[in-house]
């Protein structure tokens, strides 16, 4: 067996690794940022937007870049970092917590971290679901123009996120409270989000990534 540092570099590019190892860490502190509710100006929204934000603009990114297959396996993968990171939280709230512990953290630590089942389905299966649409409706519209197709992230990302929304808290809370009011503030925040946020963090990542890897200038037009 070979030496580790005389070993051939891995074949994935460097563009394709950063960007999901960005990809897995946003899908992990999603969840936790998602418990604060913050306001941005007149919309007011669960801060995990601004992760799965991220998430949907390097998916399409790599979309672009690497192709379809190239972006659903990024979702796929992406269960991976999310359901070890429930997972793991779960463990560490049922173990015994330090008696020295600072107070107002070990009061606050099961509070903030700990979400019921019903809430952790409804994680999963909306991030399955939308992300995975964003995908595809993103290679379709892109692959009608052959371009890099800004206003096409943008319009993935909004439907997307519609029906992200739709799902999360209709399996989250269908039957515990009104759904009506809650769907339709946070769709419009996520709506006016994606529209502001997404075309500007694909054309980041993209440009970013051509400049890490000239091989990527010959095959994207701008």
């Amino acid at each position: 067996m070979k030496p580790i540092d005389t070993l051939p570099p891995p074949a994935i590019p460097l563009p394709l690794f950063a960007m999901a190892l960005l990809y897995g860490g946003m899908t992990c502190i999603a969840g936790v940022l998602g418990s604060k509710q913050i306001a941005l100006g007149p919309l007011a929204v669960e801060a995990g937007i601004l992760p799965f934000l991220l998430l949907v603009a390097l998916s399409s990114a790599v979309t672009r870049l690497y192709g379809k297959d190239a972006g659903s396996r990024l979702v796929r993968f992406g269960f991976v970092p999310l359901a070890t990171a429930i997972a793991l939280t779960w463990l560490v709230i049922q173990l015994p917590t330090d008696a020295g512990m600072w107070e107002p953290a070990k009061e606050a630590f099961p509070i903030v971290l700990g979400q019921s089942a019903r809430l952790m389905v409804a994680g999963i299966i909306a991030y399955g679901v939308s992300m995975t649409l964003n995908v595809v409706l993103f290679a379709r519209l892109v692959g009608r123009t052959g371009r890099l197709g800004l206003a096409a992230g943008a319009i993935a990302a909004v439907i997307s996120q519609v029906v992200d929304t739709l799902i999360f808290i209709t399996v989250a809370f269908y039957g515990v409270r009104p759904i009506g009011e809650l769907i339709v503030g946070q769709a419009l925040a996520k709506v006016v989000l994606s529209l502001v946020l997404v075309p500007l963090l694909i054309a980041m990542f993209v440009a970013l990534s051509r400049r890490a890897d000239p091989a990527l200038q010959s095959r994207l037009t701008a």
